[in-house]
């Protein structure tokens, strides 16, 4: 992976850069690079995940990973078969 050394950021940037780390839970460098690949019109290279949108982020939030492993061990219960339901 390449390094690029960026200079001049001003507040209004730095704040949105900080924004977005803060808001996905990822690192300013990530949030950088999301912004960086989204103002030159190229594909969200966010790990692969799959999103239908972020249009509504704002009003609803978004979900850290720990939040989404957290809630799917919660729900690994509701996976199981009750066998003797099944006879």
């Amino acid at each position: 992976m390449k390094q690029l050394t960026v200079r001049g950021f001003d507040d209004e940037l730095s704040d949105a850069i900080r924004g977005l780390a803060r808001r996905e839970g990822i690192s300013l460098n990530k949030a950088a690079l999301r912004l960086l690949r989204k103002g030159a019109g190229l594909a969200d290279g966010s790990e692969g995940r799959a999103r239908v949108g972020s249009s509504l982020d704002h009003l609803i939030g978004t979900w850290t990973q720990e939040q989404v492993d957290e809630l799917n061990e919660a729900l690994q219960e509701f996976e199981k078969i009750d066998e003797e339901l099944w006879q």
